[in-house]
């Protein structure tokens, strides 16, 4: 009976390790990127890929939405939308500060939602 105990507790071990997930070499995500116009989208994308570990980004114009694939072994999307915000643009739950927005081209100048609280 001891011995099967401690089997037991072998098997269970090893199968809550093997259980872990393991960063995504190829992690795909999307999320919403505040912006207008084709300006904004070359800024936008060159942001995502200054970070390392980004492997494609894509912002749509029409939609808004940013498309990205990411070795999460390097970065996270986290990652991606705080330097996206940083230079001005709303990116998932990542804000851009104010004067930085504000600095943006007048043509960039999208709608911004309510800030949260």
């Amino acid at each position: 009976m001891k011995k099967f105990l401690i089997l037991m507790a072998i098997f269970c071990s090893v199968g809550l390790i093997a259980a872990q997930e393991k960063p995504n070499k190829n992690k795909k995500a999307e999320f919403a990127v505040g912006g207008n116009c084709e300006m904004c989208k070359k800024r936008i994308e060159k942001a995502a890929y200054s970070i390392k570990g980004v492997k494609s980004a894509v912002w749509s114009v029409e939609s808004g939405n940013m498309q990205v694939i990411i070795d999460e072994r390097k970065c996270s999307v986290k990652d991606v939308q705080k330097a996206i915000a940083k230079i001005g643009h709303d990116a998932g739950e990542e804000r851009a500060d104010n004067k930085t927005y504000e600095d943006l081209h007048h043509c960039c100048l999208y709608e911004r939602l309510p800030e949260k609280k």
